[in-house]
């Protein structure tokens, strides 16, 4: 909705119900003429419901976005075809849509592994979510096919500490500097639970409205970009305590 609508809109709301009291015979034209002088002698009343209308979208997009977190749940966080890290049994989990072309999930690393250094009752989920080009896409194949040789998380971590754009090159580069089969990485790259596991990053990440990288899913709570780990530490202890009642 553009601005000019929502504020026309916001003014109806404004007016519509001394409309509706006063008598029915109020014509469209003189509506809007109520609404122009309502404008003219209170400005203010615009922001104020400008505001009540974003408000309470807000909080319908919290709503639909806890409702459908909650319907996801068990595929979220405990799909055994995402890796896990940290404390595999931790009571709170952490499940993250990330890209390894994205600046801002290359940011939010160090927080990461502050966090799960700082609290180890975390979880985490990774769900490769590549969505910034073909580089991003060999990145996430490359990354879910180093499963198989038990170098998932140095892979992961070495991705996220590296300069310049992920792709083939540079991947695979990273791949031999860990010690992944290099012959063996790409076999398994083409292995159906790679592809499986992308297409249902697709899919969740489209069903919870996700928009971009990073997005960190903690209980019902959406929670994007590279936020502070003050933050995600505060909501950990409100799904601990929430878990405990």
């Amino acid at each position: 909705m553009t601005l000019i609508k929502r504020i026309f809109v916001a003014a109806l709301l404004l007016v519509l119900p001394l409309t509706a009291t006063a008598q029915d015979a109020l014509t469209e034209d003189r509506v809007r003429e109520l609404v122009r002088e309502t404008i003219l002698a209170n400005p203010e009343i615009l922001v104020e419901a400008i505001a009540i209308l974003e408000e309470r979208a807000a909080q319908d997009r919290v709503t639909g976005s806890a409702d459908m977190i909650a319907a996801q749940r068990e595929q979220l966080e405990q799909d055994p075809n995402a890796p896990v890290l940290a404390n595999a049994d931790g009571d709170v989990t952490i499940v993250e849509f990330f890209d390894y072309n994205c600046p801002y999930c290359r940011r939010a690393a160090p927080t990461i592994e502050n966090l799960v250094e700082a609290d180890p009752g975390i979880r985490l989920v990774y769900r490769e979510w590549p969505i910034l080009g073909e580089g991003s896409v060999f990145a996430a194949r490359a990354a879910l096919a180093s499963r198989p040789q038990g170098l998932y998380e140095e892979f992961h971590w070495a991705m996220m500490d590296m300069s310049g754009r992920a792709e083939e090159r540079s991947v695979l580069t990273i791949a031999a500097e860990i010690g992944l089969d290099i012959d063996q990485l790409r076999a398994d790259m083409e292995a159906p639970e790679v592809a499986e596991h992308i297409e249902t990053s697709m899919r969740l990440a489209d069903l919870l409205g996700i928009t971009g990288t990073p997005t960190f899913i903690l209980g019902d709570n959406l929670v994007p970009g590279a936020v502070e780990q003050e933050v995600l530490q505060r909501l950990v202890d409100e799904v601990r305590e929430e878990q405990a009642q």
